[in-house]
């Protein structure tokens, strides 16, 4: 398993989201990530929220080995093409250190209050594949066309090419059977859902989503959640082995309520025990 930690970059000041993730590096972890929203998402009260992309560059200056990506990026927030642009800024800035993590959005309340669209769930669907499919055709470097349901290309040509070739690995995340699961099976690289009951099950319905257009299912890696908070590691070892089971191969562990020395403690006790 790898394991990446969430950063977690609300309701702190800059200097602490870039102390997070160089101790994310630190301690071992593949990857530091953080979320793609502009207000805090749980807490009372206003705070401070920093945006995803740029916070991203940044700590892509501060650190020299963690991977980095939003988990996940929303569809809603930036047109396909700016986001592909800023991939690959970011890409480039970490030296082919980037993760793409997308996803349909979902916080309406954030939206209204900022004047950002919110269309209906099946627009945000289509937004989805338009993104990925624009992802796909600007990081090929040639001169592209594309006719989306809402975003199209014209003539269009983006340098300089990703770092990682053919382009940062691609995570789709959520368990929706209708558009998530064949969404995943086209264009990702890793799926992304929480540790449901029915993991197992989603995962089958993906392979057979792979099989349908003669994709391999084990070139998608399969990722799931761990919360970091339950008081003692007893408890978190039998949920690591349950993803493990499930063929789980990167687990992302949320920043704990107990802070800093929890992590540390998972990082030292548990954590080596389950490290590829």
């Amino acid at each position: 398993m790898r394991f990446g930690l969430d950063i977690a970059q609300q309701r702190l000041e800059f200097d602490d989201v870039i102390d997070r993730a160089r101790m994310a590096e630190q301690l071992g972890f593949d990857g530091a990530w953080g979320f793609d929203h502009f207000v805090p998402m749980y807490g009372e009260g206003p705070g401070n929220c920093f945006e995803g992309m740029t916070t991203l560059a940044a700590l892509a200056q501060a650190t020299t080995r963690v991977r980095l990506f939003l988990l996940v990026t929303g569809v809603t927030y930036r047109h396909p093409s700016l986001l592909a642009a800023q991939a690959v800024t970011v890409d480039h800035a970490s030296h082919g250190r980037l993760e793409l993590a997308m996803g349909a959005a979902w916080y309406e309340r954030e939206h209204h209050q900022l004047g950002i669209e919110f269309p209906s769930t099946g627009e945000r669907f289509d937004w989805l594949e338009d993104q990925l499919e624009i992802f796909k055709r600007l990081f090929s470097g040639e001169v592209v066309s594309y006719a989306g349901h809402r975003f199209s290309l014209e003539n269009a040509q983006m340098r300089p090419l990703p770092m990682q070739r053919p382009h940062p690995p691609i995570w789709v995340g959520g368990s929706g059977r209708r558009r998530t699961l064949p969404l995943a099976a086209k264009y990702a690289d890793v799926w992304h859902t929480g540790p449901k009951p029915e993991y197992a099950e989603l995962s089958a319905e993906l392979d057979r989503n792979c099989e349908k257009i003669g994709r391999d299912p084990k070139t998608i890696l399969r990722a799931s959640s761990l919360s970091l908070s339950p008081d003692s590691f007893d408890e978190l070892e039998p949920e690591l082995e349950k993803l493990q089971a499930l063929g789980v191969g990167y687990v992302t562990c949320g920043w704990p309520g107990q802070g800093r020395e929890r992590v540390e403690a998972f990082a030292a006790r548990v954590m080596p025990r389950y490290t590829d």
